[in-house]
């Protein structure tokens, strides 16, 4: 029995783990320090541990009241009808349920590259088309409406990142809403904020009173450190937001990440030791590391080293894990997630020593 032709999809390949690296070659995992997954450094909310730990009891009920709760607690707090909250599975369900609603066979939608793998791999999966509008490197990966508008051809589904993963280039409320009324009323305009809460540029939410072709993403993987949990969340307008409820896989959103990500929302001190950190270790990088780097809105910065593969295994020998971006189209860089106030320095000083040779 032969699966259906997948020959353009791509694995996703995400940053390589402690345990991995430390068996690969031999070390002791509690030498070695990940900075290759823009992972919380600090881990997740106490907050969302204790609560976690709560609702462990619960675990043989299905999450339907847990669920209800969370996404009361985020329409809120962004001043939403409870409606427009879509729970997920880390944002890449968000991002599933949106092209289940979405996307009609050989439907096209335009991603950015270098970018998300899964903006393309999530469309391919419900059968549509992928193109894609470039971020030059010589323009800094600025992300201008024009970049994407001289791309765009009707597609359904425009995706949007800010900031940009792996550049950290933003883009702006206005921007943002120029792309919008300059395509297609037809077209959806999808804005990944999963970084945003490391920025002070505003979010995309006031564009939901008026329109009706936006949507968001936002996750609790990154400032409040719930990755493992897989649970992210979107907004959406009113017009459609019933649609849930027909796209939905049942209880998606487990009893635990639930009740994790209602306690994490009300741990103020994580959240602002997480962002303070995040800024200070970015300025680190960019004062310190010997290689050019890129400003970055979110908690981890670019740096172009030549041999991206190569800089990123000689630092995993010598006890730091990086991303090596060629998976980005990017060969040449590797990215660098914010650590702590010790892990940052010590990353910084061995890439340094691997750079300059």
């Amino acid at each position: 029995m032969e699966p259906r032709d997948l020959s353009d999809h791509v694995p996703y390949r995400a940053g390589r783990g402690i345990e991995e690296v430390a068996r690969d070659l031999g070390l002791n995992p509690d030498e070695l320090v990940k900075l290759s997954s823009n992972e919380n450094p600090f881990g997740p909310s106490p907050h969302a541990v204790k609560a976690m730990k709560s609702a462990a009891k619960d675990s043989h009920t299905y999450p339907k009241a847990a669920h209800a709760d969370l996404a009361e607690a985020l329409a809120t707090e962004w001043n939403l009808d409870t409606e427009q909250v879509w729970l997920g599975p880390g944002g890449d369900g968000v991002l599933d349920y949106l092209a289940r609603t979405f996307l009609r066979p050989d439907d096209t939608v335009l991603v950015p590259k270098p970018g998300f793998a899964y903006y393309a791999m999530s469309a391919r999966y419900h059968n549509g088309v992928v193109d894609e509008y470039h971020l030059s490197k010589a323009d800094n990966f600025e992300q201008q409406p024009e970049v994407v508008l001289d791309a765009y051809d009707d597609h359904r589904i425009v995706y949007l990142t800010t900031p940009h993963n792996p550049t950290g280039s933003e883009m702006t409320v206005d921007d943002i809403e120029t792309v919008a009324k300059e395509t297609d009323d037809e077209t959806l305009v999808v804005v990944d904020e999963a970084y945003s809460e490391f920025t002070d540029t505003p979010s995309a939410r006031r564009l939901l009173d008026d329109r009706e072709d936006i949507a968001m993403l936002r996750t609790f993987s990154k400032v409040y450190g719930l990755a493992g949990l897989r649970l992210g969340y979107g907004f959406v307008p009113t017009e459609w937001a019933d649609a849930y409820d027909r796209v939905n896989t049942p209880f998606a959103v487990n009893v635990p990440a639930c009740h994790a990500g209602l306690a994490a929302l009300d741990d103020d001190d994580h959240v602002e030791k997480t962002v303070e950190t995040a800024r200070w270790a970015r300025e680190y990088i960019h004062e310190h590391l010997t290689a050019p780097t890129w400003e970055s809105g979110g908690n981890f910065v670019l740096a172009e080293v030549g041999d991206a593969e190569a800089v990123a295994v000689e630092a995993q020998r010598e006890g730091t894990i990086i991303r090596d971006c060629s998976s980005f189209g990017l060969p040449e860089c590797i990215r660098i997630s914010c650590g702590t106030r010790e892990t940052t320095p010590h990353a910084v000083e061995t890439l340094n020593r691997v750079i300059d040779g």
